[in-house]
């Protein structure tokens, strides 16, 4: 029925040599074709079912131009292990393709670790830095206070010397700490040494909320949780079209001009520079998140720059549209 009423949709379904219910893949045609329209980096996350038959769910969802949840799959199967993931994420590839510029965004779950290194190897695969609080907290229980003070910070700096300054503040104040996230690898959870863009995606917060928004539905049997899941991605993408059609916006620092495309910009007591034909700012957010930061913002005010001509596609108004034309 999804693929009558979907057409494009690509529904994958797994039985045993007794005919019985094994897995499940579904990816609507609407999400297949908006995802273009959306910041490569995808979140993906396993949750237990709670019916008469458990079972575990397995999603992929990212971010719209609006930074809400876009769900792009929806998976079941019985247990969250190798196999299994290797069959969801080998679907997912299939279906999606291989984006060179691909960042994938989980939870440090053994199994998702070894399957991404080997469906997704292009792809950069970041930790969320949450989950790997959660883990520091348990690791060094007597210094939870002085975690929460000083280590998300540290993973979201954006430029390396701000990175140093305050890893070294966090080392300092939890000994052991630096050997373990040296071990868990820099480049996974600190946004200033991704080797690839992760945008201001740093946490896998959009997977736990579908999660909680789907609480009930996992208690459903699969045929009525598979048309609920269908229910709340049609009202999602109705509504969200129509808001997106209705948009009608497209989007005290001294600066000092260098030439016709460089400027010093004095922020408190710290010089950044800002190259508008390169899209970088010293600070760096600028070409990490694809959006202005501060310092672009305050030469976009001295010179006739125009700041919605200084963002990525991916959080424009006609793509936050194009994202949600397919109908579900």
């Amino acid at each position: 029925m999804l693929m009558d009423t979907n057409p494009g949709s690509v529904v994958n379904l797994e039985v045993s040599d007794g005919n019985k219910f094994q897995y499940l893949f579904i990816a609507f045609a609407a999400s297949i074709h908006g995802f273009s329209y959306c910041r490569p980096v995808i979140c993906i996350d396993a949750t237990h079912l709670k019916g008469k038959y458990r079972g575990v769910l397995f999603t992929v969802v990212c971010h719209d131009a609006n930074q809400q949840i876009f769900p792009l799959v929806f998976g079941v199967g019985d247990s969250e292990n190798d196999a299994l993931w290797t069959w969801f994420l080998g679907r997912v590839k299939s279906v999606f393709g291989v984006n060179p510029a691909l960042v994938i965004v989980s939870d440090r779950h053994r199994s998702i670790n070894s399957v991404v290194q080997e469906v997704f190897p292009q792809a950069f695969h970041g930790i969320c830095t949450y989950h790997l609080l959660n883990n520091l907290k348990t690791k060094f229980r007597s210094k939870t206070k002085e975690l929460e003070q000083h280590y998300i910070r540290t993973a979201k700096s954006y430029n390396l010397q701000d990175f140093h300054v305050l890893f070294y503040t966090l080392c300092s104040a939890v000994p052991g700490v630096k050997e373990y996230l040296e071990d868990v690898g820099l480049d996974r959870w600190a946004r200033s040494h991704a080797p690839s863009r992760r945008y201001n995606i740093m946490t896998t917060n959009i997977s736990e909320s579908l999660n909680a928004v789907l609480v009930k539905v996992r208690e459903l049997p699969i045929t009525a949780f598979v048309n609920e899941i269908r229910l709340l991605c049609q009202k999602w993408f109705h509504e969200r079209r129509t808001k997106a059609g209705g948009c009608s916006s497209m989007m005290s620092k001294d600066v000092i001009c260098a030439d016709q495309y460089t400027f010093d910009v004095v922020d408190s007591d710290r010089n950044y520079c800002v190259d508008m034909a390169l899209w970088t700012c010293t600070c760096r957010k600028f070409q990490l998140d694809q959006l202005s930061c501060d310092h672009v913002l305050a030469v976009v005010r001295k010179t006739p720059y125009e700041a919605y001509d200084l963002c990525s596609l991916y959080y424009t108004r006609d793509f936050w549209h194009e994202t949600y034309r397919g109908v579900i």
